[in-house]
């Protein structure tokens, strides 16, 4: 297993770009197969996930051709809907989560589906009822093989449905979508979720020939159509990459110029960074964070303790919480951090807390954050990733930290980040990877 050595204590200075979307582009791929046509993705970052996805695809018998740097081409003319059947396939979904986005786009087209439980980051409970009810109100049949640990998916011809989805799951609302665009007749969904990269999935479809209104709310209607056809698609900066660079900058001091961030596309990240009394400026569509020696946590206008929560788009994206749980450590002030949906995903403060951050876990979801206003820095210590975003708050931590930590597992780490100690090494960073 690969590790991290990093030397904290040292500013950064210039620019930084980030890397296509990780969210967005696992459902992107997923949506070539409704169509025997080229699809051309841009963009797409070079990341374990997205790469581990890619080789699954080419294993199904999808043409897949590198045009670019970060741009490939799939073509699903030919899939071998044996292998899809096989042990060997259903092994490699159960390693990769963006697996289960693969339901709705083979039940559409094939008529038939098979996944095992989808694994990832060991965040807590990620229930697939909404992915699976939403298809199941479409008309597909589900069967589970509790001796092969498997799903089985059929449908002769998915037919048009109202539908109230039980929570804005983003794969879900993906699923459904590619799986109504060839469904007979309208679907109705409500309560569907509205991120970006759901955006960006309706808007590649619709150009590939899909009738989906309604995007960009909660509320998308879809009338179905027999084929789909052929197109190109260019992947969102990822906002996750975005904000951790914001974060990054504000704990070590730096002054970094965040480049190309599609602004629009941010939502309420940059505004909720600045709660904590981080200064940034928008300039054209890059974000500049100048030096800063101290930042102040705002109180709400009442006096009470700040409160920064996750909540569906348009609100805050639970995957920059721990980001933000970290950067509140070195703040002038208190937070309390609230994670609403997922129970694991604080139980790294404890490597925090032997670091020297002041941090009280309320409970598997709730922490209070006291700052300590660079008054003293964290401490070096060993760390270990439990997932992606607590990996990369942990690096965050460590670069700022007094002397030198060692990072193990970032495998998890390079599930989402690309080429992450290169780039940041390039702008002042000292990480070895070993």
């Amino acid at each position: 297993m690969a590790s991290f050595v990093i030397e904290g204590g040292h500013r950064l200075s210039g620019e930084i770009h980030p890397q296509g979307a990780k969210n967005e582009v696992l459902q992107i791929i997923c949506a070539t197969l409704l169509t025997a046509e080229e699809v051309t993705v841009n963009n797409i970052p070079d990341i374990l996930d997205v790469n581990n996805l890619i080789q699954l695809l080419r294993e199904m018998g999808v043409t897949v051709a590198k045009k670019g740097i970060d741009s490939y081409s799939f073509k699903a003319e030919n899939v071998d809907l044996a292998y899809l059947e096989s042990d060997e396939f259903l092994k490699k979904c159960s390693s990769l989560r963006g697996s289960v986005m693969l339901i709705g786009p083979m039940v559409a087209r094939f008529g038939k589906a098979l996944i095992s439980k989808p694994g990832g980051d060991k965040i807590g409970r990620r229930r697939l009822d909404t992915h699976f009810v939403g298809i199941q109100n479409l008309g597909a049949d589900f069967r589970y093989d509790e001796e092969r640990g498997i799903y089985e998916i059929t449908a002769d011809r998915l037919q048009g449905s109202y539908m109230l989805l039980d929570e804005a799951s983003v794969t879900g609302t993906a699923n459904i979508v590619m799986a109504a665009v060839l469904a007979k007749g309208t679907t109705t969904i409500y309560n569907a979720a509205c991120e970006p990269y759901v955006q960006q999935l309706c808007r590649l479809l619709n150009r590939m020939g899909a009738k989906i209104s309604g995007i960009a709310s909660n509320l998308l209607t879809i009338e179905g159509v027999e084929e789909l056809h052929g197109t190109q698609h260019t992947v969102l900066p990822d906002m996750i990459e975005v904000g951790s660079f914001i974060g990054m900058a504000a704990m070590t001091k730096s002054e970094i110029t965040i480049k190309n961030v599609s602004y629009e596309n941010l939502g309420i990240i940059p505004e909720s960074f600045r709660r904590l009394g981080i200064k940034l400026e928008q300039r054209g569509d890059d974000i500049y964070v100048p030096a800063q020696e101290t930042y102040q946590i705002e109180s709400f206008i009442d006096g009470s303790i700040m409160t920064i929560a996750d909540a569906t788009w348009p609100g805050l994206t639970p995957d920059l919480l721990s980001v933000m749980l970290v950067v509140a450590t070195q703040a002038k002030g208190s937070v309390l951090i609230h994670q609403k949906m997922f129970e694991s995903r604080l139980f790294f403060v404890d490597k925090l807390i032997d670091m020297g951050a002041q941090i009280i876990l309320c409970d598997p979801h709730r922490a209070v954050v006291i700052g300590h206003n660079h008054g003293f820095k964290l401490r070096g210590a060993r760390l270990t990733s439990p997932d992606i975003r607590a990996g990369i708050a942990l690096l965050i931590a460590a670069m700022s930290a007094e002397g030198t930590s060692t990072i193990s597992n970032i495998e998890q780490i390079d599930r989402g980040y690309q080429n992450i100690e290169g780039r940041l090494n390039a702008i002042g960073a000292r990480i070895t990877r070993i």
